[in-house]
Parts: structure tokens; sequence; C-alpha cells
């Protein structure tokens, strides 16, 4: 898990250079494109402050990265910036997901949303090119604690749902699944999608790979795993060297990422990554205007989030990176032997940084104060989330610390 860190100028250079081999709208005689620079009228391209500001340049330059670029054919006019989005899916699958050299796919997607429901559609493809198989012969599942881009994408892909029990305090899947799963191959499926979460959203629960594979092959499924790492593929992987959520598991087959969470990167940043191969399977024949095709569930998207997300990967480097997230987790725990000390029950996952207190020690008045993210907005919760992020100093931790300790109703 390495890559360099590079500084500004360095920085600088690299997505300018790639800009100037980028189509410009200004100098070439352009009548086909359905699309231009940012309106001038309100985001001028002259202005001083755009020579030191990269990311900004890139924006006004409005790049389409319209289709996979870790393929081979993309639109001519934006390749200078779509090789920055190539590099930015390289960094990710090797030096995050231990994948081996040009043997995977993938693209900035809007968010962990879409990339989630690109992965399940790919695998649903899968299995209807590869097996013939029938829509009702397929089947998602997903953990009670996953993201609810889960059942959206079960509802989109007409796709039966199962969904596998957790244990209330551990938050790991429960052995009531083995039963649930059982039952549904006997009710006639025969193909299995199964997420897996690299830190749920809200308990920063992960999921225990090895465990699942081990009695799903008992079962002897037909399966693939995508991995969900929206929020913890940026933490998990640097916090655990010993992760075997990686593309050396040969089970696993995709992972979510989610730039605008822990990489502070603009909403409208997640990543898809997969094997190699996958990503023919959401080929849509009919973008014939579009050089390459088009792979993505989103088509058109900029390529200045893309960039972003590769100068946040290169401004730190690997080793920047681990340092970031060990001052997170650092702090995580300082909040835990707190919350230890004062005989308050709470889930962490050790390799997280999300905290999740039992709503029972929380005043209302506390949460709303101190913005506490509750389970559920329709009825009383049960949990209220701490997400130790940059912006949670300790002094903001020490003060919710104080109110705990005074207003605390258990």
């Amino acid at each position: 898990m390495y890559w360099e860190s590079y500084n500004h100028s360095k920085i600088k250079k690299v997505i300018f250079n790639a800009l100037e081999q980028n189509l410009d709208y200004r100098h070439k005689p352009v009548l086909g494109l359905p699309a231009s620079y940012l309106d001038t009228e309100v985001f001028y391209h002259d202005a001083p402050f755009l020579k030191d500001a990269p990311f900004l340049s890139a924006m006004i330059a409005n790049p389409n990265h319209i289709g996979c670029h870790t393929l081979n054919e993309s639109e001519t006019a934006f390749e200078g910036t779509q090789k920055i989005e190539a590099e930015l899916i390289d960094l990710c699958a090797k030096e995050i997901f231990k994948g081996d050299e040009n043997h995977y796919d993938g693209y900035v997607a809007s968010g962990g949303t879409e990339a989630n429901i690109q992965a399940i559609w790919i695998l649903k493809r899968y299995y209807e090119q590869e097996y013939n198989a029938k829509a009702d012969e397929i089947a998602l599942i997903y953990t009670e604690d996953a993201h609810y881009s889960m059942p959206k994408a079960g509802s989109l892909l007409s796709l039966e749902r199962i969904v596998l029990p957790v244990d209330k305090e551990t938050r790991a899947i429960s052995t009531q699944s083995i039963e649930v799963v059982e039952q549904a191959k006997k009710a006639g499926k025969k193909y299995f999608i199964v997420v897996l979460n690299m830190g749920t959203t809200m308990f920063g629960s992960v999921d225990d790979v090895e465990e699942v594979t081990n009695w799903l092959d008992n079962l002897t499924l037909n399966y693939k795993i995508h991995i969900d790492g929206a929020f913890g593929g940026y933490i998990y992987p640097f916090a655990n060297p010993d992760s075997k959520m990686t593309f050396q598991h040969p089970k696993i087959n995709s992972f979510t990422l989610d730039g605008h969470k822990m990489l502070q990167s603009p909403y409208g940043t997640g990543i898809y990554i997969t094997r190699e191969g996958y990503m023919d399977y959401a080929l849509t024949e009919e973008a014939n205007y579009v050089k390459g095709k088009d792979y993505t569930l989103i088509g058109s998207r900029s390529g200045a989030n893309a960039i972003a997300v590769w100068m946040i990967m290169r401004t730190y480097g690997s080793e920047g990176w681990k340092m970031k997230i060990n001052r997170l987790l650092d702090k995580t725990q300082r909040l835990c032997d707190q919350l230890n000390e004062m005989g308050i029950e709470f889930y962490h996952h050790p390799y997280m940084n999300i905290v999740t207190i039992k709503s029972n020690y929380i005043d209302p008045r506390v949460a709303k104060d101190f913005m506490l993210v509750p389970d559920t907005h329709d009825a009383h919760p049960k949990w209220y989330k701490i997400v130790v992020m940059d912006h949670v100093t300790q002094g903001l931790l020490d003060r919710f610390i104080s109110e705990l300790r005074s207003q605390v109703v258990a």
C-alpha cells in the first residue's frame, strides 16, 4: 500500500498538462458537441487566481468523462483528464484493495449509491448472460445494517431481497442468516448477489467476509460478493493491514468507495471498481454517438470531480493518509475510553471512526445541540452516532463529554 505524495507544483503541472490535451472550446472549431465550457458571464476563465487553482480550472474547462476510461476507447476530446481518472482507479484498485496489475476497471460515479447500484446491475447482467438466469432466480443479499441503496437497487432491478439479521450488540451477521439463505435456495433461487459492508452508515461495522463465504460455500451457492466501502473504504484498509476485503479474495468481485466522505472531496465523487471484464456486462450498445460507448449508470459526469479525488490522494500520499487516519482513530479511541469510564453503552468497531451510543444515555437536547444522528427520524431512536471527522476537534469532544456527564439520563 504505497503511492507517492506530490507537491502543489507537480499537481498543477500534471493537471494543466492534462487540460492542454483536452479539447479547448475557445480554440477548436467545435460544432457537434452539445456542451461547452462554463458560462463565461458567471464563471470567467481569465481570473488571475486560476493559474494556481487546478481544480477550479478543471471545473471551468468542464471536461465530460462519459464512459469508462480504464477500457480501450473513450471520447478523445477529453483524453487528458480521462487519464487522470484512470490513474485514480489504478491507485484505488492496486494500493487500497491489492488488485493485480491492469486487471480491474471502474469509474468515478455520482456517489456510493450509484456505485452500489452499478455493482448489483452488473452482477445481475452477469448471471443473465452467462447462465441464462431469469430475474426471479436471482436474489440480492444484504444485512439489515446495510445502506439504503441496497433495497433501492433491488427495487430498480426487480430482484428479490434477502435481508440478513445482525446481532443487536455486536452488529455481526447472525447465524440465523444461514437458514434464511437456505430457505431461499429451496424456494428456487439459484444465483446470489451478496453485498457485505466495510463500514456501515450507522455503526461503522465491518462484516466478516471469511465467515460469510464459509457458510455460503457450505450451502453450495453460486454467488459473487460486492463490498460496500462507501464509508469505510478510505479508513478500514489503512487501519487494518490484515484486511481480508481485497481483490486477493476470489469471491470479491467489486468495491464501492466514496470520496466525499472521509476524503473530503466534493459531493459527487463515489468510486466503483470491479474485476477486469465485468464492465462489459453494463455496455450500452445503443450509445452509438459516444466514442467507446457507455458502461455507466450516470452517463455524462464531471471530469473535475475525478481530478479532485486524485489531487487529495496525491497530496497526502499513502503515508500521509495513514497518519491522518491514525490521528482520527486515536481521537475516536479517547472518546470511547471516556464513555467506558462513565458506564455508557455504545458500539465501536476498532478500525473505524464512528461511535454509536444507545439513546437512553443521551438527553434529546444534547443530541440536538451536538447534531448527533439518530438511527431513525420516524420513531423514538435507539441509537445516536458520532463521526469523528477533521472538523471534530478534541475541544468539541470534551464539551460533549462534559454535557454528557451532567445530562446523562440512564
